[in-house]
């Protein structure tokens, strides 16, 4: 067969060339022991976390709640207001001695936990007596005030006897309340007295003029409305108007419940030669019949019982039982609670029951 002719002409007898491979040149290629991470691998390490975190808190709340319960069932039980009664001398629940704790500065928050204290043990029938220990140097008089009135009327509501228990120090203030009570008892090392009031108020005109060159201006409807003030001196009009209206009444107060707590051995013109603001120890308050003994814990506790006409009594107190919860919201308004303080302290005198042992 003749395969010329089905041949193109145009065809040579040469051999055709292999298609050309572009072969990639790995040469200069760069080896990386640690490459990169795909995308999106920070949101599972991101939800990752956030998991943990949350199992954490959940566990944590949990060992809270279990801890708060082992410490009611150690205290003896829940009362009310969220309060748990915590055991100091074991004896017959029947007849039980509540010890109420006034502690620190006297201030509003103070003022209601006593109230919360003195309703816990009102509410208590087995509570046969109180004791009430006082460790405060004073503070607010409204304060001070709300305190002595709340003892006396669990005394009128209930006629049960109450033991005044100083310790450290119980001055100005702090034995405002004692006197509410039916007797007085201190510890041998005691401070105590300082009867009257005392308000302190601050001046900044120089230093905002002086150094800072602000003058402030004050508009008021009328001239006493911004007696005192810090922008100005205080004249000696503003003072005498100050002690006439405020600081004199709050001390004639002072003075006539303490003659009501103590005018079975002390006559309204020996408490007003006390009241002149001086401290007292402990033997010098019992010389001058400011308490009625001197003695520790264990001596209160007996007179207590004493009063009550009880024995193998069972001593008790009250502590506050703080949730999860009622901590953070203590947490985040802390900082607003400081600042306004801060601010109160600066902008208004304060009239106070109260023995600054550091001026």
């Amino acid at each position: 067969m003749d395969f010329d002719n089905t041949q193109d002409s145009g065809n040579t007898n040469q051999p055709q060339q292999p298609p050309v491979v572009n072969i990639p040149d790995f040469s200069n290629a760069v080896y990386d022991p640690y490459p990169k991470k795909k995308k999106g691998s920070g949101w599972k390490i991101f939800f990752t976390i956030v998991l943990v975190l949350s199992i954490l808190a959940n566990g944590f709340m949990l060992l809270a709640m279990l801890g708060m319960g082992a410490v009611i069932a150690t205290a003896g039980g829940s009362t009310n207001d969220g309060i748990v009664e915590k055991t100091l001398v074991d004896g017959d629940r029947s007849s039980k001695i509540a010890v109420i704790n006034i502690e620190g500065v006297i201030n509003g928050e103070m003022s209601q936990w006593v109230q919360k204290q003195l309703k816990t043990a009102e509410d208590d029938g087995h509570v046969k007596a109180l004791i009430v220990r006082i460790a405060s140097p004073g503070g607010g008089v409204s304060s001070s005030d709300q305190i002595h009135y709340y003892i006396s009327r669990f005394k009128k509501h209930t006629n049960k006897p109450i033991l005044a228990f100083m310790q450290s120090i119980a001055a100005s203030g702090g034995y405002y309340s004692a006197v509410a009570c039916d007797k007085i008892m201190a510890e041998p090392t005691v401070i105590t007295g300082s009867i009257g009031v005392i308000m302190n108020h601050l001046v900044i005109k120089g230093l905002l003029e002086e150094k800072l060159g602000i003058d402030p201006v004050t508009i008021k409807s009328g001239p006493r409305k911004d007696w005192p003030s810090m922008f100005n001196e205080t004249t000696d009009e503003e003072k005498q108007y100050l002690m006439d209206r405020v600081i004199t009444p709050a001390y004639d107060r002072f003075v006539e419940l303490v003659y009501e707590g103590r005018k079975d051995v002390l006559s309204a013109e020996q408490v007003r030669e006390l009241a002149d603001g001086s401290i007292y120890t402990a033997q010098q308050a019992l010389d001058n019949k400011l308490i009625d003994a001197v003695g520790y814990l264990d001596d209160a506790i007996y007179k207590a019982e004493q009063m009550a006409q009880i024995s193998d009594t069972k001593v008790v107190t009250y502590e506050e039982l703080f949730s999860f919860w009622s901590m953070m919201g203590a947490q985040s308004k802390g900082t607003i609670n400081i600042e306004s303080e801060i601010l109160e302290k600066i902008a208004a005198p304060r009239l106070m029951y109260l023995w600054d042992g550091k001026r």
